[in-house]
């Protein structure tokens, strides 16, 4: 008798760990609806229903017919409740710990393209142009480079410019310093501060330079007009896109084709430009269909 519980209880469990894994479009489309993991994020997600990525997915989970569902998460989770693998990252490289339970289909929070969520998860056709950029406070003696039409030789002129001095970044994100081959800097890490938070703790003299991606510098540029300026860049042209699992090859495809159609209708380029005024000044092939 014991012997049939624990064979039931298996096959049971067997089940309910499988429908966990299922998160393709069919499941998805069975299910009614898409789960968004978004993290609260530079107006790509503000977690009240609002933000340019929670306005996409609204619009894709419209377009197969299934409600939308926001599940809010963390940039220390946010790759495990999509991909059921809880990862630390030493050297550059991704070391699964543990594998947990998976709570969505899609990551949408202005997800940078990295080579260690790449080994992990697959993203989605790119949609949102990024660099990391050194913002400095305001009263720092430090001036912006002077651009040139050599984009390699403006990231090492403004490289050049953290040398012996104190920088704040987030570790396992996009602004996490050991990321960027950074020489001669002091790496600041203040504990429990957050992408969202980052802007503000350098104006209040946590350290004299941050790095910030493009979303959070034009959001911070506005938050805290007059208090802070942007150096310079320290990578060439990165990418953003929308976390996909990768045993969800039907979902990607469904999804980019999705965004191709955004974008030729212009819908993208004016939700990128509510989002993010100005961005167009920096990158303007946002407004290209």
């Amino acid at each position: 008798m014991r012997w049939t519980l624990r064979l039931i209880l298996c096959f049971v469990m067997g089940l309910l760990m499988a429908s966990l894994c299922l998160a393709d479009l069919d499941e998805i489309k069975a299910s009614g609806n898409l789960r968004h993991l978004g993290v609260p994020y530079a107006n790509f997600v503000t977690g009240d229903g609002e933000g340019l990525d929670t306005e996409i997915l609204k619009l894709y989970a419209n377009s197969i017919g299934v409600k939308y569902q926001y599940v809010k998460t963390d940039w220390d989770n946010v790759i495990g409740d999509l991909s059921g693998k809880k990862v630390t990252v030493k050297g550059g490289k991704p070391e699964v710990i543990a594998n947990v339970p998976i709570k969505g289909d899609i990551i949408g929070n202005g997800l940078t393209v990295i080579p260690w969520r790449q080994e992990i998860i697959d993203y989605s056709t790119p949609y949102f142009p990024n660099v990391i950029w050194v913002v400095a406070r305001a009263d720092s003696p430090l001036h912006p480079i002077k651009p040139t039409k050599d984009l390699k030789k403006d990231v090492e002129e403004t490289r050049l410019l953290l040398k012996d001095r104190d920088v704040l970044g987030i570790k396992n994100t996009c602004v996490d310093l050991s990321l960027y081959n950074l020489q001669d800097v002091r790496p600041v890490y203040k504990e429990g501060v957050t992408l969202n938070d980052l802007a503000a703790v350098l104006v209040k003299g946590a350290a004299e330079i941050s790095i910030l991606d493009v979303p959070d510098s034009l959001v911070a540029l506005s938050k805290f007009p007059g208090r802070i300026k942007i150096l310079g860049a320290i990578t060439e042209k990165q990418d953003m896109g929308f976390g996909i699992s990768k045993d969800s090859p039907k979902l990607r495809e469904s999804f980019n084709q999705f965004l191709a159609e955004l974008k030729s209708s212009g819908k993208l380029s004016e939700l990128l430009l509510t989002y993010y005024p100005g961005i167009e000044n920096y990158f303007p092939e946002v407004t290209a269909r």
